[in-house]
């Protein structure tokens, strides 16, 4: 039989370590959120995302983009808008032809749109990830509770069967 004070020992850190990773996902979500409100990006009206292509949108509509998951919601948003400024290039082969031809103006201004989009882009994925290990920190949290709460059942059980066998064995030591 497992001695009891590993199963109290065993609440006590799987107790702490859930605190812990509680707190942590608790940060990352509090931290995605007050730094995507901070930028005060709004998705646009149902009819404009409709008359851009972007029905599966729709249901962010006028919504301040606050978490995670809508975070990666306008990234891909502003992917479908950056796949139209040079028919599909990227910054970095925009770039690369700007830099063959820095008197063409077009490449200029689709490099620089391209840029600003994509770094918007990437600092919006990066807010998605963050959220989702919030978000996986949080159920890691709830896993280790449970653990816990397993763990101080068990204890709790076998100080109750301690009690009992003591008077069992008392009582036996008399008849003899």
């Amino acid at each position: 039989m497992v001695k009891r004070y590993v199963l109290l020992i065993a609440t006590v850190v799987l107790a702490v370590a859930g605190g812990l990773v509680f707190w942590g996902s608790s940060y990352a979500k509090t931290m995605v959120h007050d730094n995507l409100v901070e930028q005060k990006i709004t998705f646009g009206t149902a009819e404009a995302l409709k008359a851009g292509g972007d029905e599966d949108l729709v249901k962010y509509a006028g919504q301040l983009v606050d978490n995670g998951a809508k975070a990666m919601a306008y990234s891909e948003y502003i992917q479908g808008h950056l796949a139209k400024v040079a028919n599909g290039k990227t910054y970095s082969e925009v770039s690369t032809e700007f830099q063959k031809d820095k008197t063409n103006k077009t490449l200029e201004a689709q490099r620089q749109t391209l840029f600003m989009g994509e770094t918007l882009r990437g600092l919006l994925l990066s807010a998605y990830g963050w959220g989702l290990m919030g978000l996986i920190a949080f159920w890691v949290s709830v896993g280790l509770f449970a653990a816990a709460a397993v763990a101080l059942v068990a204890y709790l059980y076998s100080v109750t069967l301690t009690k009992q066998k003591p008077a069992k064995k008392a009582s036996a030591k008399k008849r003899k």
